[in-house]
C-alpha cells in the first residue's frame, strides 16, 4: 500500500480497518509532523487502546482544505511503552498526549509536560493521587499562590485553579481537573441498551445535550448504515441551533453579571429561559434531553410548534438585539472586556484550539462549514470570524451567533415547511458494521465534538471515543490570564465557559 493514511471524505462516514494501515511510529511521526505544518488541518482525536500484545493508536486530522479526516494508526509493545513525543514540533498534540500517558503509561519523550489530563478512574499509575500531585512552583519571597477550587462558592463542578502571583498580576495558572469519575467511554461499551446509550450521549455535559446526542447518532447512524430523511435533519440542526442561542443569550447574561452590569444580565437571563422553554414545549425537556435519537424522532415539529418557535425568536432576538446594542456601546463594560485575556492568534493555533475559541483569534474552525453534517451539507453557514483573541471578542462572538442562529432557524423553518415529513421513529435495533472504524464530529457551541467507535468481528462496540471541545480549550484559559490582574479571571474564565464534566469523562 503506497499511501500511508485513510481519508474519511464525508463527516460520519466508516472505514473498514483493514483499510487503515498500521505504521512504524517513525514513519507516522514524520507524517504528522508534516501535516500539522498546514494551518488548514488539525489533530480531532489521538488515542489508544489495548490489543492481546500491544498499544494500538488512531490519529484523526481534520482537513478543512478538502472537508475530509485524515486517519493514521501505529502501534507498541505495551510491554515497552515508549515513544519520542510530538509536542515540541506539534505542540497542539500536548493533551493527546498527556491523555495516552495517563491512560496507558507511555513515556513520551521530550513532551515538556506529562501532567494529568483528568486522573481517571482506570489510570494507568493508580499511585499517582491528586494529594501527591506537585503543582508548578516558582520560589520567591515576592511571588504568592492563590488556589481556587475544586469546591467552588458558586453551584459548579469541580475543578482547581492554582495561580502564582506577583502581586495582584498572574504570572501564571494551572488548572487541574479529575474529581469526576463517571468512566463514560466505557459505559458506551458496557451498554448493550441502544436507548441507554443514547442516555448517555445526552449526559456527557448538561449545557450541550443536543450537540452531544447527535454526535452519537450520527456515529451509530453510519456504522448502521440507517439513512435519515431531509426533514428530519433539518429538524437536528434546528435543535442544535436552538441550543446555541440559548447559551450564548445565558452567557452574556453571565458576562454582565461579572463586570455588575445587572441590566444586562437579569435581561438576558430571563431571554435564556424563552429559548429554552421553548425547546421543552417541543419534546418535554428543557436541554433537548430525548430529542436526537437514531434512525428518527419520538417528537418530530409540528406546524404549532414552528408557529410557536417562530413567536418566541421574534420577540427574544429582538429583545436581545436591543440589549446587546447597550451592552456593547457602555463605556463601563467595555473597559472590562476591551484588551483582557487576550489569547493570540499564533497561541490559538499552537493549542490546536476549536470552535469559538479559534475564530475570535481569525482562524476559521467551524465543522458546520469545514466538515457539513447533516442539513448543513445543503445549507452554508456564515462563520462569525473575530480577530482580537480577548473577553470583548468573545462576547461579541456570542451576540452575533446568536443573531446568525436565529437567521438560521428562520430560513431552515422556511425550507422544512417545504420538505416531505417522512420521519420515522428512533430506530434501537440496529445492527453495527463488524470490525470498522467510525468517527462523528459535530459543531456545538462551544465548538468542535468528536465521538468515534471501533466494532469487533460481531459488529459490538468495542472502542468509544469522546471529545468535547473543552479538551482543546482549556490551556487557553490558562495563557489568556498572564500578565493579567487576578480580579480579572471570572471574567475571563466566563467569556471561554469551558465544560469541567466534558473534561473528566
Amino acid at each position: 500500500m503506497n499511501q500511508l493514511y485513510s481519508e474519511i471524505k464525508n463527516n460520519s462516514f466508516p472505514l473498514d480497518l483493514r483499510e487503515i494501515q498500521v505504521l512504524k511510529y517513525n514513519v507516522f511521526y514524520d507524517q504528522i509532523s508534516d501535516f500539522l505544518k498546514d494551518e488548514a488541518k488539525h489533530c480531532v482525536a489521538y488515542y489508544g487502546l489495548e490489543t492481546s500484545a500491544n498499544l494500538k493508536f488512531y490519529c484523526c486530522i481534520a482537513d478543512d482544505n478538502n472537508n475530509s479526516i485524515i486517519v493514521f494508526a501505529h502501534e507498541i509493545n505495551k510491554d515497552k511503552p515508549v515513544l519520542k513525543s510530538l509536542t515540541p514540533v506539534c505542540s497542539q498534540l500536548h493533551i493527546f498526549e498527556r491523555e495516552i500517558h495517563e491512560n496507558f503509561g507511555v513515556e513520551f519523550e521530550g513532551h515538556p509536560w506529562l501532567k494529568p489530563v483528568r486522573y481517571s478512574h482506570d489510570r494507568s499509575d493508580k499511585s499517582k493521587i491528586m494529594d501527591n500531585y506537585s503543582f508548578y512552583e516558582i520560589e520567591s519571597e515576592e511571588l504568592h499562590e492563590v488556589g481556587v477550587g475544586p469546591i467552588h462558592a458558586g453551584v459548579i463542578e469541580p475543578g482547581h485553579f492554582r495561580f502564582i502571583c506577583n502581586g495582584e498580576k498572574v504570572l501564571h495558572l494551572e488548572i487541574q481537573f479529575g474529581y469526576q469519575h463517571r468512566g463514560i467511554e466505557k459505559l458506551f461499551i458496557e451498554k448493550n441498551d441502544a436507548l441507554q446509550r443514547c442516555v448517555l450521549s445526552e449526559s456527557i455535559a448538561g449545557d450541550t445535550s443536543v450537540g452531544h446526542a447527535l454526535a452519537h447518532s450520527q456515529l451509530i447512524e453510519s456504522l448502521a448504515d440507517i439513512q435519515v430523511s431531509e426533514a428530519l435533519q433539518i429538524e437536528r440542526c434546528i435543535a442544535l441551533e436552538m441550543e446555541r442561542l440559548a447559551i450564548h443569550i445565558g452567557d452574556t447574561a453571565a458576562l454582565c453579571g461579572d463586570v455588575a452590569y445587572q441590566l444586562g444580565q437579569v435581561v438576558c437571563e430571563a431571554l435564556r429561559t424563552t429559548i429554552i422553554n421553548t425547546t421543552q414545549f417541543w419534546c418535554g425537556n428543557r436541554f433537548g434531553k430525548g430529542l436526537i435519537r437514531p434512525g428518527g424522532s419520538n417528537y418530530t415539529l409540528s406546524n404549532n410548534i414552528v408557529d410557536e418557535m417562530l413567536r418566541v425568536l421574534d420577540d427574544t432576538g429582538r429583545r436581545y438585539s436591543e440589549v446587546t446594542d447597550l451592552i456593547y456601546y457602555l463605556p463601563s463594560v467595555l473597559g472590562r472586556f476591551d484588551d483582557i485575556g487576550i489569547l493570540t492568534r499564533q497561541q490559538a493555533l499552537s493549542l490546536g484550539a476549536v470552535g469559538m475559541t479559534a475564530r475570535t483569534c481569525g482562524i476559521l474552525r467551524d465543522i458546520r462549514k469545514t466538515h457539513p453534517f447533516q442539513y448543513y451539507k445543503n445549507y452554508p453557514v456564515r462563520s462569525v470570524i473575530l480577530e482580537t483573541g480577548d473577553v470583548l471578542a468573545r462576547g461579541m462572538e456570542r451576540n452575533l451567533e446568536a443573531r446568525e442562529s436565529v437567521k438560521i432557524i428562520r430560513e431552515l423553518i422556511k425550507i422544512w415547511r417545504q420538505k416531505i415529513k417522512d420521519i420515522k421513529k428512533p430506530v434501537y435495533d440496529y445492527n453495527l458494521k463488524p470490525n470498522s472504524f467510525a468517527i462523528s464530529m459535530v459543531e456545538g457551541w462551544r465548538g468542535e465534538i468528536c465521538h468515534s467507535a471501533i466494532t469487533d468481528n460481531n459488529g459490538n462496540i468495542a472502542h468509544y471515543k469522546v471529545k468535547d471541545p473543552s479538551m482543546h480549550n482549556w490551556m487557553a484559559l490558562a495563557l489568556t490570564v498572564r500578565n493579567q490582574e487576578i480580579s480579572d479571571f471570572p471574567v475571563c474564565n466566563k467569556s471561554f465557559n469551558l465544560s469541567y464534566c466534558g473534561n473528566d469523562l
